[in-house]
């Protein structure tokens, strides 16, 4: 059935426990929805016969659900059918971390894992159980290294830009040497352009700084890479809007992060932004040694 305008919009937030679902529901609480938080699948179709009454004055609907409500994924599945049956618009945010991040943080606050008695356990079952679903999700966020004020970035751009104009984009800097970004839907490599490591002046130096940006933009190579991307993605875009993606992250590395991958990811991102897309820029690894 096709979508109706009138009825609330639903978000279905889920993914790891301790990846950040809390988080994300605090930030779309402070953006005007209505949130409910560890919410039973099968309550979900309660939930949207109540918001889709008469009078009811509710327009963006969060609810968080994870696997301690039960037969996660066939309840899910069911609840997510039937929301398509009555003509309610639904996407799913999906949080994940790596497992030595999730194991961090159930220490930190010292709370069991809702699978096992040993964290790295449930997390590893909680993968299993959660893997159809990542499948589905309109934005996967991987929060290993996104700190809260990051995460509130990503979800505005989503939820709120990519609403005006149909895609948001969030491009990332890394190092290959630190990992490649989980929820990357595009990765591109420049370990092939010059590094400015091995300029002794520059070495100590960022892509940030216009003399980094000068060494690695006055490349050749640099500059016919640029073109090919901004072909490549004036190719893409339209027909990633045209499929109804609302959200797509793009990742460029380098060897540390540090000096070529931040230069060509602000380039790619000011294009961006020229050509109208909601762009966010993060320097993942420009920190770190």
């Amino acid at each position: 059935m096709t979508a109706r305008p009138d009825l609330p919009k639903f978000t279905i937030i889920t993914g790891l426990s301790g990846a950040g679902r809390s988080e994300a529901a605090k930030n779309l609480e402070d953006l005007g929805y209505f949130v409910i938080d560890n919410l039973p699948p099968a309550l979900i179709d309660r939930m949207a016969s109540l918001v889709s009454g008469p009078g009811i004055k509710v327009k963006e609907v969060a609810l968080v659900v994870d696997v301690r409500g039960g037969e996660f994924f066939p309840e899910l599945e069911k609840a997510l059918a039937d929301l398509r049956e009555r003509g309610i618009p639904y996407r799913i945010l999906f949080l994940e971390a790596s497992d030595q991040t999730i194991v961090r943080r159930f220490e930190a606050t010292r709370r069991r894992h809702p699978l096992s008695e040993r964290v790295i356990d449930g997390i590893h079952e909680e993968r299993k159980l959660m893997a159809g679903m990542r499948e589905q999700a309109d934005l996967v966020i991987d929060t290993t290294e996104v700190n809260v004020h990051a995460l509130r970035d990503k979800i505005r751009s989503f939820f709120v830009e990519a609403s005006r104009t149909g895609l948001a984009v969030s491009v990332i800097s890394f190092g290959y040497k630190h990992g490649i970004p989980l929820d990357a839907d595009l990765v591109f490599d420049v370990r092939f352009l010059p590094n400015p490591h091995w300029v002794e002046e520059l070495r100590p130096l960022t892509g940030l700084n216009r003399r980094v940006r000068g060494y690695v933009l006055g490349q050749e190579a640099a500059q016919g890479f640029l073109s090919r991307i901004r072909d490549l993605l004036e190719f893409l875009l339209p027909g990633y809007v045209q499929e109804g993606r609302h959200y797509l992250s793009i990742a460029v590395g380098c060897t540390g992060g540090k000096h070529r991958s931040v230069v060509i990811a602000d380039e790619i991102a000011r294009f961006l932004q020229e050509k109208g897309y909601p762009c966010t820029v993060v320097h993942r690894d420009v920190e770190r040694e």
